[in-house]
């Protein structure tokens, strides 16, 4: 372990910027200096039938009977796309946003919508994001006018400076036949004075022989800044005055209220309907609290950008591995943070709490509970590399990808060679196999690109190791992974980091590759890792 590069939390701006660089979003820019490429710290130095009826639409092509493995992601993709899902007219910034009081629901639950709107009306409209033939949605359910109220203001905890509303339930959604699945309810005001976005995920009630999509809804909420506070900064943009603990009580603010599903999640999603495994859906916060939900699972999948976990969420993951379960993370700086849910006034696990280096302030770590400080940091340090393979390494990084293993079973039909470059697919931040650290064996190394971060010259790694019970884990390395599926053209425009169609066909393909096979059982039992770390570093 290599203390030199082991920094402390840094300054919020800097990874307020972070998500700028990530994800494009306009929202960021202009936060100054861009914190280091700190190793220790992710925060761097430091209409359809019925439509409008108020009922769900009359079905068309309804899927058939669960087979042996649950849901029929097939015929649910058949089923007529809308793609006219997308907000075209997000209006002023408090013009229409709210939450759900539930992250997450069984088909047939319900769930409270809190709706703030300056419209005297507005509609809710439920997309279930897919395939559905590139469309990418279908309107399950759409509201009739409702009457709109502008809720009261957010106040802000003196203690934790976690942002609170208290805004009055404004609807009851009901979800009879609503399928599983990932969704976003676009709420739109009357007279298109304003569009967003509330997600909430239809979740399976078992994911017994499925691919378990995670949608990683506490990271979501940590980069939150609805109301000028998230866990990185506050109004000011300093570190210090950042919240200590955050409520899924407020909208989103990030791409009109999707928080960080439609760059970090909605392309693997819509993949893996095209391919038509047998999928379930859930979220972090349900994997957390359900100790058996992830057994019998064919893989589990972490996507994009993952990086605020429990540790139940990790335990139960660790467990699903050892009983054969596949792993595969698709983004990098996963498990990094160290966090304990708590309630809210709305209902369970709707608090996250995250101390970060203040971690001795915390009255739940008084009280006993493991600090909220990042899993590599001590007291009761757990690198995160135990499960990943791989290790968080630093940020930013803008890098070529160079395929180096071109023979393994994951590249196959890329046509991919030995030394083979995808500009920028390396980045924002990036992990490595880094044996310093506590890692599983034999793992091997699929791509190893060099990059220099901040001056420091380092490696990312993409990764693949077995373990006894036959379970496979893959980790992609690179932040960029899920959103270079949907990279397309030359890249000279600039859009998406540069990604460009390469990009895209060699990060499809691999996908693909990867989801059958994992979706098949134990990958270990037909492709054992070879294990090539010092071929590959000419060390242990």
């Amino acid at each position: 372990m290599d203390q030199e590069y082991m920094a402390g939390d840094g300054e919020g701006a800097g990874r307020r910027r972070f998500l700028a660089i990530a994800t494009g979003a306009a929202t960021a820019a202009g936060l100054g200096t861009v914190a280091g490429c700190a190793s220790g710290d992710a925060g761097g130095a430091n209409m359809v039938d019925g439509a409008g009826s108020g009922k769900n639409p009359k079905p068309s092509g309804a899927p058939g009977k669960d087979g042996p493995h649950g849901f029929d992601v097939k015929a649910e993709n058949a089923r007529p796309a809308n793609a006219d899902w997308h907000v075209t007219k997000a209006g002023p910034a408090r013009a229409i946003e709210g939450f759900a009081d539930k992250v997450s629901v069984l088909p047939g639950e319900s769930f409270g919508l809190h709706v703030s709107t300056t419209a005297p009306r507005f509609t809710v409209s439920a997309y279930r994001m897919g395939w559905y033939g590139g469309a990418r949605a279908r309107l399950v359910w759409r509201s009739e006018a409702l009457p709109g109220v502008r809720q009261p203001e957010h106040t802000v905890d003196p203690g934790t400076r976690m942002v609170r509303t208290r805004w009055a339930r404004t609807t009851t959604v009901e979800t009879k036949d609503w399928p599983e699945g990932c969704y976003l309810l676009r709420l739109d005001a009357q007279g298109g004075e304003g569009q967003r976005f509330v997600p909430v995920t239809v979740r399976s009630a078992a994911t017994t022989g499925r691919t378990v999509v995670v949608n990683a809804v506490a990271t979501w909420q940590a980069y939150n800044r609805w109301g000028g506070y998230g866990s990185y900064d506050g109004p000011n943009g300093g570190y210090a005055s950042r919240s200590l603990a955050v409520s899924f009580d407020r909208p989103y603010e990030y791409d009109d209220g999707a928080g960080l599903f439609l760059v970090y999640e909605a392309p693997l999603l819509a993949l893996a309907e095209r391919l038509g495994i047998p999928l379930a859906y859930t979220t972090t916060t349900d994997v957390a609290r359900e100790k058996r939900l992830l057994e019998g699972a064919s893989a589990v999948l972490s996507l994009g950008h993952d990086e605020y976990w429990s540790p139940e969420q990790r335990a139960h993951f660790t467990a699903a591995r050892d009983a054969g379960t596949n792993i595969a993370i698709l983004g990098a700086n996963c498990c990094f943070r160290r966090i304990r849910l708590e309630p809210s006034d709305l209902g369970p696990d709707r608090t996250l709490v995250c101390y970060k280096s203040s971690y001795d302030q915390d009255p739940g770590f008084k009280r006993g509970h493991p600090a909220t400080v990042d899993f590599r940091s001590p007291p009761a340090a757990d690198p995160e590399s135990s499960l990943l393979g791989v290790i968080y390494d630093g940020y930013p990084v803008d890098a070529p990808y160079i395929v180096t293993n071109p023979g393994h079973w994951l590249f196959e039909g890329t046509g991919a060679k030995a030394g083979d470059r995808f500009a920028h697919l390396v980045g924002v931040e990036y992990d490595k196999v880094n044996t310093g650290f506590p890692t599983p064996r034999p793992i091997e190394i699929l791509a190893h690109s060099p990059v220099v971060c901040e001056g420091r010259p380092s490696h990312q790694d993409t990764a693949y190791y077995t373990v006894p019970s036959g379970a496979g884990v893959f980790a992609t390395g690179t932040m960029r992974w899920v959103e270079a599926l949907d990279a397309t053209g030359d890249g000279r425009s600039g859009a998406n980091h540069g990604l460009d169609a390469r990009s895209g066909a060699l990060t499809t393909r691999v996908t693909e590759n990867l989801l059958r096979t994992f979706a098949a059982g134990p990958a270990g039992r037909t492709h054992p890792a070879q294990d090539n770390v010092k071929a590959v570093y000419g060390g242990s």
